[in-house]
């Protein structure tokens, strides 16, 4: 056995050496109001502020996705619902809700660099736009250019939040999936026109984002795939209702095209 090991088998450690008296006397001896001490605790402050108010941008940014996607499935019911004007008041009132929301991220991005913020408050905006422009849609067919999100204040102040064109593209790419539902739903409810209208505009949308292909952000590339799924939904709804549109009740069509969507879902998933 070495003899720098005790006779226990074990090495002594080089801070066993000194007594633990000693120890704490030096860091009782530290000088409090130094300069490198007193910059670590405004670093420490610095990034303890920067972290909530992250953690309350995220919060905020769950309560807006939760209204959109609530305002959402509202939208989906007026293709079913006798007066739509109820509907369409009703979603005004959870968009002002929605609003609201946005002034307080407004508020929390004031002075600040969004972009150090922008992973918390992206899934929101995204589901945001994509309710927005569901509702635009189903008003006046077409796509609107890229917002900018403005929230008027009592005192008539803008509190402005700047848009990128890559949650521009996210939010375009995450209105195919609520177009592919409405198309749907519209069939169940016995309308066969409109699933032709949104098939044309769905291909222009596809055209438009296959330019950008791979050479886009990753996020972007990667919806691509997600809207391509939901373009072949609705053309295979569109084949249907062309080829064996007599031969089905138009009280089955839903059933129909819900059990061939779920085959799509499954082949995908195989592939």
């Amino acid at each position: 056995m070495s003899g720098k090991e005790g006779t226990g088998g074990f090495r002594k450690r080089k801070h066993d050496n000194f007594p633990h008296g000693h120890r704490r006397e030096e860091k009782d001896n530290l000088n409090s109001s130094s300069a490198v001490i007193m910059a670590f605790k405004s670093f420490q402050v610095e990034l303890d502020t920067r972290h909530d108010k992250y953690e309350r941008l995220v919060k905020l940014s769950r309560d807006i996705t939760i209204e959109s996607k609530r305002t959402i499935f509202l939208l989906h019911r007026i293709t079913s619902a006798p007066n739509g004007e109820e509907i369409l008041m009703e979603s005004e009132a959870k968009l002002d809700t929605v609003r609201q929301k946005i002034k307080q991220v407004a508020q929390e991005l004031m002075g600040e660099d969004m972009y150090q913020y922008h992973r918390a408050i992206s899934p929101g905006f995204l589901c945001l736009y994509s309710c927005m422009t569901d509702k635009r849609f189903m008003l006046h067919p077409g796509l609107e250019r890229k917002p900018s999100s403005d929230c008027n204040s009592k005192q008539d102040h803008t509190w402005n939040l700047k848009v990128t064109a890559v949650d521009y593209l996210l939010g375009v790419a995450d209105l195919t999936g609520e177009l592919m539902r409405m198309c749907i739903n519209s069939v169940g409810n016995g309308d066969i026109d409109t699933p032709f209208e949104l098939s044309q505009f769905l291909r222009q949308i596809y055209d438009g984002f296959s330019y950008i292909g791979n050479t886009g952000p990753y996020e972007v590339s990667k919806k691509l795939y997600t809207l391509k799924q939901s373009l072949a939904k609705v053309e295979n709804a569109c084949y249907t209702l062309k080829v064996r549109g007599s031969e089905i009740p138009k009280h089955m069509l839903a059933d129909v095209f819900s059990t061939k969507t779920e085959i799509i879902d499954q082949e995908d998933g195989l592939s």
